[in-house]
């Protein structure tokens, strides 16, 4: 199946090419007729798998363009609105519409101006509440969607999403889009939707297949240079890196941009502007590594994410399948890592078995193991880049006093001294202590939530513990602190 299988009209066909897009997802295939039909819509997919093509598509399709605002869409948080809201503009600016995004923090009167020249309205509830209750605005959309209804459950929107409906038309066709199926969504299903249609991703489906999962076990206090190492050597193009509180976001930001990282911070407690600018940067490719709170795990849109990093497991199975749902998006493939104590390896198996998805255990990689793949990185880099005119004339100057081999010598030393790995050796369980205690976990019969109490660290510091894996070269660096090289004004150094 392609899109053009859907007959959309020519300005939508175009943004769609305009888009990249190629063939429908699984959400996308089965919703989409369904909409162009007239029907009301559940449909149960988690974040990452193209919902808001899946109902922008179809209501663009349908929209005329000549009655004010004829769309309104419901989301959770001020990042997913301004995310939804910039797809929908991508999709309906080849037929001239025009979108606005609502949410609080920002001035009324610049808002409500914008809503009056829209076609599409994108809204937090507490912000469109406040709107319709004071009458400052008067909606008569022909399509209403909530997205992410899950989410604006546990952020505590129900109320206000009940009481903004009091504020729509009765004639009007109604989409709600959620990752999880809570018995209060299913009540407010029945309230709000007429005889709906039903396209449900299944338990097996929840977790993209084009994500490798991959777990460490760490002590809580090498929790910090087990992450460097592991970014070190997986060299991600883009990566996010997850942490349960705004301290810890804080904290960490501030820890690895002393070590040298391009990073940026996210999470409730920054001002507004702070939040776009930061998301707006790492869109662009001007920071690399984006630390946040799970504020950060639904509607970030970003395509190019190449990994993710659980600094700390999260509490829930639903928050790790939206956590890992950044990466591998748009085609591409992705990694999800996750760092965990010994008594979170319980944990593991329970989002394992909740998600119907298997994580792989794998041992920290070694400095040396670093070193080797970074000499490797940067022989490939070498072997593969064009060489300059102002290098060749660099290279005729030195030879009036050194010949060609030494030159070549002093070069690749500079160059080695600039991703010098640094660090202690050894960090994280090995193989064998990591197997047995997944094994214990399998076997685990009681404890609490969150995997009960250790028995003691049963640690061995010892080298002749760690094992890597046949065959597999291990190639990450990790640091303790001190200097990291020049990275060229913040950049990372690629090699």
């Amino acid at each position: 199946m392609t899109f053009s299988d859907f007959n959309f009209k020519e300005t939508l066909n175009q943004a769609i090419n305009n888009a990249g897009f190629k063939e429908p997802s699984p959400v996308q295939a089965n919703a989409i007729p369904l909409i162009l039909e007239g029907h009301d819509l559940i449909g149960q997919a988690q974040t990452g798998t193209g919902k808001t093509a899946a109902f922008g598509l179809p209501v663009i399709q349908q929209m005329s363009g000549d009655k004010g605002v004829e769309a309104l869409v419901i989301v959770p948080t001020r990042e997913l609105a301004m995310q939804v809201s910039d797809e929908l503009f991508r999709f309906g600016k080849t037929a001239g519409l025009k979108t606005a995004t609502v949410y609080g923090g920002t001035p009324y009167n610049k808002q409500i101006d914008r809503i009056k020249q829209a076609n599409i309205i994108v809204a937090t509830p507490g912000r469109l509440q406040d709107l319709l209750m004071s009458k400052k605005i008067k909606l008569n959309p022909s399509f209403v969607i909530l997205d992410e209804a899950d989410e604006m459950l546990d952020m505590g929107f129900l109320d206000e999403i009940k009481n903004i409906f009091t504020f729509l038309p009765q004639e009007r066709q109604t989409l709600m889009f959620s990752a999880t199926m809570p018995k209060q969504i299913k009540i407010l299903a029945e309230q709000i939707l007429n005889n709906p249609k039903s396209v449900t991703i299944t338990k097996s489906e929840r977790t993209n297949t084009d994500i490798a999962q991959i777990f460490y076990v760490v002590a809580d206090y090498e929790r910090d240079d087990a992450l460097l190492r592991l970014i070190d050597y997986k060299n991600p193009n883009k990566c996010i890196i997850f942490c349960r509180m705004k301290k810890e976001v804080d904290r960490l930001s501030s820890y690895m941009t002393a070590q040298g990282f391009k990073v940026a911070a996210l999470h409730g407690d920054m001002e507004q502007k702070q939040r776009e600018h930061t998301i707006r940067s790492f869109k662009q490719g001007l920071v690399e590594i984006f630390i946040a709170t799970d504020v950060a795990a639904r509607g970030l849109d970003v395509n190019d994410v190449s990994h993710v990093f659980n600094y700390h497991i999260p509490f829930d199975s639903e928050s790790y399948v939206h956590r890992i749902g950044r990466t591998g998006r748009a085609g591409n493939k992705g990694e999800a890592i996750t760092l965990v104590s010994p008594n979170e390896l319980r944990t593991i198996k329970r989002i394992e078995k909740d998600v119907g998805t298997v994580m792989v255990s794998e041992v920290i990689p070694t400095r040396q193991e670093v070193q080797t793949r970074k000499d490797d990185d940067l022989l490939s880099k070498i072997a593969n880049t064009e060489v300059s005119s102002s290098a060749k004339e660099m290279v005729k100057t030195l030879q009036h006093d050194l010949d060609i081999v030494t030159i070549a010598h002093l070069l690749a030393t500079i160059v080695q001294k600039e991703i010098d790995v640094k660090g202690k050796d050894i960090i994280g369980l090995g193989t064998e202590e990591v197997k047995a205690l997944i094994e214990r976990a399998k076997n685990f019969k009681g404890g609490d939530r969150n995997g009960g109490r250790g028995r003691g660290r049963n640690r061995s510091r010892g080298g002749a513990r760690r094992r890597s894996h046949g065959g597999r070269g291990r190639n990450s660096d990790h640091r303790s602190g001190g200097n990291r090289g020049s990275r060229n004004g913040g950049k990372r150094n690629k090699n």
